[in-house]
Formats: structure tokens, C-alpha cells, sequence
């Protein structure tokens, strides 16, 4: 059973020195990475850069302390940036606290009723488009300041398409120095992992980008230019909650439980597969909770597991969760003492950073594989929920999605179950007398496929109805409602009904529903032989008795 059991308390039973060496080593090389990581992430939220190293900190040490896994590194991710953004644009800070506190009781409540193995529902083309979706929106996010572009007065961009044509408008006022500075850094991102792999290439490109603006006096903005940014300790704030701004942010919030659970529980699953240690779904679905409760009351913004941060982490020697906690405590100690220098990265740097970023997110190549391969269907899931990200949001792009991607696992379901006759002369041998007609049922009865037993005929010339259920494993309320009533016309009519091959599940279902007791359990039987058998000797007694 996947125990409510923070994976801290398992890992410290015997742990050694040696381990705590590698731990904080690969906590500091994480941080270092999470840094410039968690600042841009901020900004592409509508956020200071002090609520995304704020995130880092607190959900990173809280998610790392109750998680249910061993090398799980947390902080603010890209999945949240557009969705963010839009609650800060509509609802400010107060709500962003609101829908992540909401979002984070959600998270606890799923992880005690054991709902982690139920994130595995949520279809791939559905994760898959939104992440596509997400990732396009970043970039085109971004596109204003890696070009330098100043906005008319007034012109204030929330959706994405609204960027694009602000952008747009507004391109004839493109600082080239700002573009100078953004393809450096750019290059830096992308040619660097090649010469050290070590070294983040995001600090590199942070530190170039800095110095090229101070030290040649470059007319570029940064981060200074357009955010008040100070240091000191994360300060706890309780947000003014209100029943109205609830009921407001339920979506969100709901949206962001979803995209934690499931991007954390993906990271588990990777970092398991890098480790060879199994992850607790269900803790660290409680872990994800308090994290983000715990960010919200300190001023950050929803945070989750972290793929790259988290095997990064794995690389770098970290085997328990005392790595993760490092890493947050060496971002506090930058908080507290280095902070005002993030006032001088460049805003072009930042926006080539999520390129990257979005680059490495969007899943291209699993998109185009999905558009070529997958089943029509499921290519206009995957489409609908990518565009629906792009054009609204997440929460709409997930609905749709979710409602498409049922109805198309219905309308399959539905051509799975049919309702055939069997013909006369091909009956396994077995002769059937005039007035009798088997049915067989196959695949699961639900709502989509209860049409087909409405379609039975019983008139004049039937004398017995079986219905062979061998290939039934599903029963639903539905089914049973249109099972009642075939039963039900049988008896008006003078018409035997017979079951034969009742599976247990569906005989329970049966039974419960007191649809055995209409029909009469002598008149169930195991095998069709049997149920042919005591149709005959129906037919013929009722011959006599005519």
C-alpha cells in the first residue's frame, strides 16, 4: 500500500556522512540552477522575481521535507506561467493566494483519499496539447522583451493572441542593442551545455548578459528597470480571503491542483526511473498540498516537481531528500544576501532563457508523431486542447479536453458493445425450436450501448428470449434500467426470459439492482446448452398445453 509516509523519515534510517556530503553538493549545483530558472519563471507569471525565488524556498524545503519521493527537486514551473499571469491580470495577488491555497487543500485531500493512481486517466493527448499549448505561450511571451519592444500607452496584453498583435503593432520601435544582447545570450544557452556540463548554461548567459549591459552602458532594460528588487527573509502574509474571490478562482485553482499532480507525479515516475527507487504517489500528492499553501502564505506562486531540477539533482550525487532541502537554503541565503544584484539581469536574457525553456517543454516531436499516427480522434483532442491553450486558457483547454477525450472513449465503447442473434444454423450444434432467439451480449452495457438491447423485438412469434452475457463484464444503471424494461415486455407478452453466462461482477450488479428477482434466478444458468435446453422443454410443454 502506498503509505501517507514522508520519504525523509525512510531515507534517514542509516544515513551516513558520506551521503550528507553528496547531498548538500548536489543541493548547491541544484540551486544554482533553479536560480536564474526561478526569477525568469516569475516574470513570465506577472510576478517580481523575489515570488519566484520565494517559491523555490518555501515549497521547495516543504515539498522536499513531506515528499513522497527521494530526489524530487520543486519550485515554480513553466505549466504555471500562463495560467498565473492570467489570475495576477484579473485577480492580482490576492487571488493568485487564494486559488494556490485552494488549489493546495486540493492537492492534500486527493493524496488522503488515494487518488494519486488516478492521475494515469488523464489522456496523453491531453497533457500533451497543453503542454505544447503552454509552451507557445511563453514564447510568444517573451517575444516583447527579447526585441525590445515598447508598448503605446495604455496597451496592457493579456491573452496571447492580443501579445501577437500589440507586438505587432508596436514592432517599429525594436531595440536592436536588446536583440544584441538576447542572441548572445541566446548562444550562450545553446552552445554552452557543450563545452560544460557543470556550469548551468542560464548562469552563464545571466552573468554575460549583466556585464554586457554594465560594463558598454547598453540602453537595454532589466529586471531592475522594471521590478523593485530587495532582499531580506520570506515574509508571512495571510491573504485577505473572501467568499466571493473563491468562488471566483475555483477554476484556477482547480486547474493548478491538476498540473501539480500531474507534473509532479511525472517527475516521481522519471526520477524512479533514474534512480531505481519507487516514489509515494499519495504523500507526495500532500507534500505538493502544504508546498503550495506554504508558498502562498510566504508571497510566492504555485509551484510543483520539476523534471529537469530534479535530475539534475540526480546527477549531481543527490540520493535523499535532504538534497532538495539544501537546495532551498542556499537559495535563502541569496534571497537574504545577494538579491539586489538580480536587479542588473537583462530582461532580453530572462526572455532567451524561456525560449529555452519553451523549446525544451514543448513536445514537438511527440506532437507531430501523435498528428501523424494516432487515430483521427485523437488527433482532434490533441489539436482542440493545444489551440484552446494558445487562444483562452488552460482551465478551458482542459475542460474541452476532457469532455472531448469521453465522449471519444464512449462513442469506442459504444461500437465495442453490440447485441447479435444468433442464426439458426450456425448455433455451436445446437438446434433451436421456432419461438426461440438468443441473443449474445458482448462488450461492457453502459449508457452508450443501452440502445441495443431496446432493439430485441418481441412480438407474436416469440415464445423464449435468451440473452448469452458471456462477453459482459460492466453493467451500468442505464443498462439496467433498459434491461428492466425488456424483462418487463417479456412478461406483458407471455415471453420466457432466460440469462445464461453471467459473470460474477455483472450477476452482483444484477442481484443488488433486484432484477434477479424479476426474473427468477431457476431461469439463469451457467452454460447456453443448459438455457436451450429448458427453452425447449418450455416449448414444448407450452405446445401441450395448447
Amino acid at each position: 500500500m502506498d503509505k501517507l509516509k514522508p520519504m525523509l523519515f525512510t531515507t534517514l534510517k542509516g544515513y551516513k556522512k558520506e551521503q550528507l556530503i553528496k547531498d548538500v553538493i548536489a543541493g548547491v549545483v541544484v540551486a544554482i540552477i533553479a536560480l536564474p530558472l526561478s526569477i525568469a519563471l516569475a516574470l513570465a507569471s506577472g510576478v517580481g522575481p523575489q515570488e519566484g525565488i520565494c517559491t523555490a524556498i518555501v515549497a521547495g524545503f516543504l515539498i522536499s521535507f513531506f515528499g513522497g519521493s527521494t530526489v524530487q527537486i520543486a519550485g515554480p514551473t513553466a505549466a504555471f506561467a500562463t495560467i498565473v499571469a492570467g489570475i495576477v491580470a484579473a485577480n492580482g495577488m490576492t487571488g493568485l493566494a487564494m486559488a494556490t491555497v485552494m488549489a493546495g487543500v486540493f492537492l492534500i485531500l486527493m493524496g488522503i483519499f488515494r487518488l494519486g493512481g488516478l492521475i494515469k486517466f488523464i489522456p496523453y493527448t491531453i497533457t500533451t496539447g497543453f503542454t505544447a499549448g503552454i509552451a507557445v505561450t511563453i514564447l510568444v511571451g517573451q517575444l516583447k522583451d527579447f526585441f525590445g519592444v515598447t508598448y503605446a500607452d495604455g496597451v496592457k496584453p493579456i491573452e496571447t493572441i492580443e501579445k501577437l498583435e500589440a507586438l505587432f503593432e508596436s514592432f517599429g520601435t525594436v531595440n536592436l542593442l536588446a536583440v544584441l544582447v538576447g542572441a548572445v545570450s541566446l548562444l550562450i544557452l545553446i552552445v554552452w551545455p557543450k563545452i560544460s556540463k557543470q556550469i548551468p548554461g542560464s548562469l552563464v548567459a545571466v552573468v554575460v548578459g549583466a556585464l554586457m549591459v554594465k560594463v558598454f552602458n547598453l540602453d537595454v532594460g532589466t529586471i531592475g528597470n522594471s521590478f523593485d528588487v530587495s532582499g531580506g527573509f520570506p515574509k508571512f502574509s495571510l491573504p485577505d480571503f473572501n467568499f466571493e474571490m473563491m468562488k471566483t478562482v475555483l477554476p484556477d485553482a482547480l486547474t493548478i491542483a491538476v498540473l501539480a499532480a500531474i507534473e509532479s507525479l511525472l517527475s516521481c515516475v522519471v526520477a524512479d526511473g533514474m534512480t531505481g527507487t519507487k516514489h509515494r504517489s499519495n504523500m507526495e500528492l500532500v507534500a505538493q498540498g502544504i508546498g503550495n499553501i506554504g508558498s502562498a502564505l510566504f508571497g510566492g506562486i504555485p509551484a510543483t516537481g520539476a523534471i529537469a531540477r530534479t535530475a539534475a539533482n540526480v546527477k549531481s550525487g543527490g540520493k535523499t531528500p535532504v538534497a532538495g532541502i539544501v537546495h532551498a537554503l542556499v537559495l535563502l541565503v541569496i534571497l537574504v544576501v545577494l538579491m539586489p544584484l538580480a536587479g542588473l539581469i537583462p530582461m532580453p536574457t530572462i526572455a532567451a532563457i524561456l525560449f529555452v525553456v519553451a523549446y525544451n517543454m514543448c513536445q514537438w516531436r511527440p506532437f507531430v508523431k501523435l498528428v501523424k499516427t494516432a487515430p483521427k480522434t485523437d488527433v482532434l483532442v490533441l489539436v482542440v486542447t493545444f489551440v484552446l491553450t494558445v487562444v483562452f486558457d488552460l482551465v478551458v483547454a482542459i475542460a474541452v479536453g476532457m469532455v472531448l477525450s469521453c465522449l471519444v472513449f464512449m462513442k469506442r465503447m459504444s461500437d465495442e458493445s453490440t447485441v447479435s442473434e444468433w442464426e439458426r444454423d450456425k448455433t455451436d450444434g445446437i438446434s433451436l425450436p421456432a419461438g426461440v432467439f438468443v441473443y449474445e451480449l458482448n462488450g461492457p452495457l453502459f449508457f452508450g450501448a443501452s440502445g441495443y438491447i431496446s432493439r430485441i423485438a418481441v412480438d407474436e412469434n416469440t415464445v423464449c428470449i435468451i440473452l448469452r452475457m458471456k462477453s459482459v463484464s460492466v453493467v451500468d444503471a442505464t443498462a439496467l434500467n433498459a434491461l428492466e424494461e425488456l424483462v418487463a415486455k417479456c412478461k406483458n407478452q407471455g415471453v420466457k426470459f432466460y440469462l445464461s453466462h453471467v459473470n460474477e461482477n455483472a450477476l452482483k450488479t444484477l442481484k443488488k439492482a433486484g432484477l434477479l428477482s424479476s426474473i427468477g434466478e431457476e431461469n439463469i444458468f451457467p452454460h447456453i446448452a443448459s438455457a436451450i435446453d429448458s427453452a425447449k422443454k418450455y416449448v414444448s410443454e407450452a405446445d401441450v398445453n395448447e
